[in-house]
């Protein structure tokens, strides 16, 4: 059916006043934050679920460190029996207190992050099984120093060598090296705690982490396993496999006292999760640091109405005219799905197209809000009309005042900078909304680095600011239709004087007011490292990150656990931030092809 502009005939069910009125954003803003009580009844589609449902055991409980060291001899000989104790009983499984916080998964590895709207959903079912025991190598230390209160109600057993490697990696200024000695100042505050036993085990919930129901064991005797003559058996990986060699041997089967228990070691080291696959090991990944699993689950900032929206929201959907946008109030199982500030279009064959974003989602109901067309040259931004419905999208969130952070993806040639500083120069010079445009980007070289660069920190920023150059040099000639007479007119050294080109390596403590502040490549950012970014925003402040999370270069990042992705994922339907995927490149036919096949 066709769309028409206003249904006046349903507008009139409204008050007079409510006509001319906007809609303005709802106070339980996060809707995907705060509906436990839908999500418990099951109405409508639910969000990603990203846990591995693997199974557990059925049965057990959590041995104790004098119970386990009494099977643990350099010769096998037969123990005593010991006299039963009480096994405590498994902790049913935590939901973290803060979203921020990720926790591990109910399997062998810890779980992904999840994002804001599921921190809110009804808590899973219990666990029945026993708690594993999961032994550590060096580098998940090394990675996380926080990694020791991310495996939930599960122990975690650390090997006497990997002390011995922690103590010899906290040298220095690196982060490896302050991440060592953050691992070793948690492990003394844990020692150190009022009635902590190592014999017994330290209680990982002594310093405040609640979400962490585990002990904390230490390698207190020496094990008695038999290595492959192959492997060196003065290496330190092959030592700590022989650790978890013995323990699973150890727990392999119940006796008296202790239990079956599942020992599996986590490391992120490809090569020592290869070999202990080798030696029929049970082993993982450390994969708290990943926000998603797998990078097509990422948030698109983007839905597509179904062929039969208007057919069956004829009788319940409300507009009105405000100015020169139209606002349609809707309702039914579409609205779990939506997001504030997400873009919903309608395309059929026949029918009107409509292109709105999500303004308010309150009770059952949402608000979506028609966008200004940027793809007419008389709304042309600094001479750059938008090509396809993403970019649109994008242009719409860049120039609006209520955006304060922005996140844009995709791949090579979709015109991520080019409309970031288009939007940035005319809100800068024309608009005088920001008084400046700062610049930044990761200096992650794609090949070998060609050492010290001389200069300034602009001079020195400046090879890594190609595409500035190249952009700024499109958007300096004009294309004499849209950019009026300031953009003819403006020269390269005018435009250039309202952008400052700034390190990352300097931005600690620093406060940015009334800026326009683009983000380059940031794919390449940790979550630490993006954390540092957004939270240099002062007052009248905008951000735009941008990026292409299928050309990350940063050793050791992946598309799960990028910056980038952290952001989009912690944002996403939060009143004042707005993301889109832009899928369709506009460079050349050429850059195109090449980012489809190679």
């Amino acid at each position: 059916m066709p769309l028409p502009p206003a249904p006046t005939k349903r507008a009139a069910l409204l008050s007079p006043d409510a006509l001319d009125a906007p809609a303005h954003t709802s106070a339980k803003a996060p809707r995907r934050g705060g509906r436990a009580a839908d999500d418990a009844q099951g109405d409508g589609p639910r969000a990603l679920e990203l846990f591995d449902e693997r199974g557990r055991p059925s049965a057990g409980g959590r041995p104790t460190a004098p119970e386990a060291m009494q099977q643990i001899e350099t010769k096998p000989r037969p123990a005593p029996k010991p006299e039963p104790t009480p096994q405590p009983v498994a902790r049913a499984e935590r939901v973290p207190a803060a979203p921020t916080a990720p926790s591990p998964a109910p399997a062998a590895r810890p779980r992904a992050e999840r994002g804001a709207h599921e921190a809110a959903r009804p808590r899973r079912t219990k666990s029945s099984g026993p708690a594993k025991l999961f032994v550590l190598d060096t580098n998940v230390l090394l990675h996380d120093p926080m990694c020791l209160f991310r495996f939930e109600e599960h122990d975690i057993f650390l090997p006497m060598i990997v002390l011995e490697e922690l103590d010899g990696h906290k040298k220095g200024t690196t982060e490896v090296a302050r991440n060592g000695r953050q691992t070793s100042r948690t492990l003394d505050a844990l020692a150190g705690a009022k009635d902590a036993d190592i014999g017994q085990g330290l209680k990982l919930d002594t310093t405040g982490h609640r979400e962490a129901g585990g002990k904390l064991f230490f390698q207190t005797a020496p094990l008695d396993y038999t290595l492959p003559t192959s492997l060196p058996q003065g290496k330190a990986d092959n030592q700590i496999l022989g650790v978890v060699q013995a323990l699973r041997d150890l727990y392999a089967k119940d006796r008296p006292g202790i239990p079956k228990q599942e020992v599996v070691l986590v490391s992120k080291d490809i090569n020592m999760r290869v070999k202990a696959r080798a030696l029929g090991l049970a082993t993982d990944d450390y994969q708290n640091d990943k926000t998603l699993e797998d990078g097509d689950l990422l948030y698109a900032g983007s839905y597509a109405l179904p062929a039969d929206f208007w057919t069956r929201q004829s009788k319940t959907v409300e507009s009105w005219q405000s100015g020169s946008s139209t606002f349609y109030r809707i309702s039914g199982p579409i609205v779990p799905n939506l997001y504030i500030n997400q873009f919903v279009y309608f395309e059929a064959p026949g029918e009107p197209s409509m292109y709105a974003r999500i303004t308010e989602i309150r009770d059952k109901t949402a608000v979506l809000k028609t966008l200004k067309d940027y793809s007419s040259g008389k709304n042309a931004v600094w001479g750059v009309s938008t090509k396809n419905r993403e970019q649109n999208f994008a242009m719409n969130v860049l120039m609006d005042p209520e955006i304060d952070f922005v996140t844009l993806t995709g791949t090579a040639g979709t015109g991520k900078t080019l409309m970031a500083l288009a939007s940035g120069l005319t809100q800068v010079l024309d608009d005088r909304r920001y008084t400046e445009i700062i610049m930044t980007r990761a200096t992650v070289s794609v090949g070998e680095d060609i050492g010290f660069l001389p200069g300034t920190e602009e001079e020195k920023m400046g090879p890594w600011m190609g595409a500035l150059d190249d952009n700024l040099e499109f958007l300096a000639k004009g294309d004499g239709g849209g950019a009026g007479e300031w953009g003819r007119a403006a020269t390269n050294e005018l435009i250039r004087s309202r952008i400052k080109i700034k390190s990352m390596n300097f931005m600690r403590g620093r406060t940015f007011l009334n800026k326009y502040v683009i983000i380059d490549e940031a794919q390449n950012l940790t979550p630490k490292q993006m954390k540092t970014l957004i939270t240099r925003a002062g007052p009248g402040t905008k951000i735009i990150c941008m990026g292409n999370l299928a050309q990350i270069d940063t050793p050791y990042l992946t598309e799960g656990s990028s910056g980038l992705t952290f952001a989009v994922d912690k944002f996403k339907g939060w009143p004042h931030s707005g993301h889109i995927t832009l899928a369709r490149g506009e460079r050349s036919r050429l850059a195109d092809f090449a980012s489809e096949v190679l």
